[in-house]
């Protein structure tokens, strides 16, 4: 009895407080703090692109640990954190089961002051820029000399994922990065349509740059951030130098008719539907409201219908109800069809992604969608230069650093004064 007993009370007697590292590639660093008895701390990974948390602003308001198991979800992602204390004290091996997905093995160890890994070394000045009445954006300045640069971060993401790339440029840039609203440091408005619209978005990149004096920079975004680069290049190319698409030409960033996309064509039906009995004093505008939502209608059911058949089989998930999740999904729900700007463009593509022998039907038909959508953004876009990385991760930067450098620089170098 006494040998099932001691293990149980000296996991009971031990303190989890400190900083816990992954013994995984992506490097995660958990920060745990006791406070007023119970615990709290923050999850941090600060390697490449992974599951679980991105490089700041994830906390754990609430950590259980009972019987030697420590559980743990974060405050504004779904996801969540299971594992088991060893009885040394010194790893809790446990998984993380993202809201989609198979659960991932994740083991933490306990780190001390000669080994832990340093949260945010990148020289920046982090900034707080207000864009909009009550709303805040995280602002990452790197300095630096030359044109000004800004980096946008994907969807899910903040600036701090630039924090490797960014400083590579200082020496010929002053260079910028955003964290969008509703994620990392940034403000997160109420989640309604008006707030997370995409023309929203590329407002809040202007607003940075009005506020901070940026005068024609290069905006250059990663995945979901294109639909900020064409929001500023289709509505003000006079404010900007040129635009670098990060593997972001998505069709939320160049809208290719010919392919459906539950996202965009969602969005435009709805927005005409919204306007739609403003305009009865208009008959000529009504029609044409009318007819565009017409027009949309057979790509918008061959959407659905490709949706319908992608689900088939999957599993039910628990309601999305976090913060950076609302977010992501009003976002989503609000794109527009963008057409190409009057700048110079640089977009840096992975293509062919990797599609592995076997791979279902939707996922081919979208890699499809991504070379013809490329083959017509080349043809339709004065003064483009198109790179394709074959097998490239979505993190182009990191998988292919020394391309994107080396494209990025020559496309800047090569921007009127």
């Amino acid at each position: 009895m006494l040998a099932l007993v001691l293990p149980t009370t000296a996991l009971k007697a031990l303190d989890i407080s400190g900083t816990w590292q992954g013994l995984d590639k992506t490097r995660h660093v958990l920060e745990i703090r006791k406070v007023h008895g119970s615990y709290v701390g923050e999850l941090y990974n600060l390697g490449d692109e992974s599951y679980g948390a991105t490089r700041n602003g994830n906390t754990v308001s609430a950590f259980n640990f009972d019987g030697g198991f420590v559980r743990f979800s974060l405050d504004n992602t779904e996801g969540a954190f299971r594992g088991k204390l060893a009885e040394d004290g010194k790893t809790i091996i446990g998984t993380w089961q993202p809201m989609f997905g198979p659960a991932h093995a994740l083991t933490f160890a306990r780190a001390n002051k000669q080994t832990e890994w340093v949260i945010d070394p990148s020289p920046h000045e982090i900034l707080f820029v207000t864009v909009q009445k009550g709303v805040k954006l995280e602002v990452l300045d790197w300095g630096g000399i030359g044109p000004p640069l800004i980096l946008l971060a994907g969807l899910g993401n903040t600036a701090h994922e630039f924090d490797d790339l960014a400083p590579k440029f200082t020496g010929k840039h002053h260079v910028f990065a955003i964290t969008r609203r509703g994620f990392g440091l940034s403000g997160s408005p109420a989640f309604t349509d008006e707030n997370y619209d995409s023309d929203r978005l590329g407002d809040d990149v202007l607003a940075v740059m009005t506020t901070l004096e940026i005068n024609k920079p290069v905006l250059a975004g990663h995945s979901q951030a294109g639909e900020e680069l064409s929001s500023v290049g289709t509505r003000h190319p006079e404010k900007i130098a040129g635009l670098v698409y990060l593997d972001s030409l998505f069709q939320y960033a160049f809208y290719d008719p010919a392919r459906a996309s539950l996202d965009v064509e969602t969005a435009i039906v709805k927005r005409d539907l919204s306007e739609m009995f403003e305009l009865q004093n208009s008959p000529i505008q009504w029609r044409a409201l009318i007819a565009e939502v017409q027009a949309h209608i057979p790509p918008l059911q061959k959407a659905m219908q490709e949706t319908v058949d992608m689900l088939e089989g999957a599993p039910e998930t628990p309601p999305m109800n976090k913060p950076n999740d609302l977010a992501a999904n009003r976002i989503v729900a609000n794109t527009r069809p963008y057409g190409v700007a009057s700048v110079p463009v640089l977009a840096i593509l992975a293509m062919p992604r990797q599609c592995q022998p076997g791979c279902d039907k939707a996922l081919a038909n979208i890699l499809a969608g991504d070379i013809e959508r490329a083959d017509l953004f080349e043809r339709k876009t004065p003064n483009v230069r198109v790179v394709r990385l074959p097998h490239a991760s979505h993190y182009v930067w990191r998988s292919n650093e020394a391309d994107v450098l080396r494209e990025m620089n020559a496309f800047m170098d090569g921007l009127p004064n």
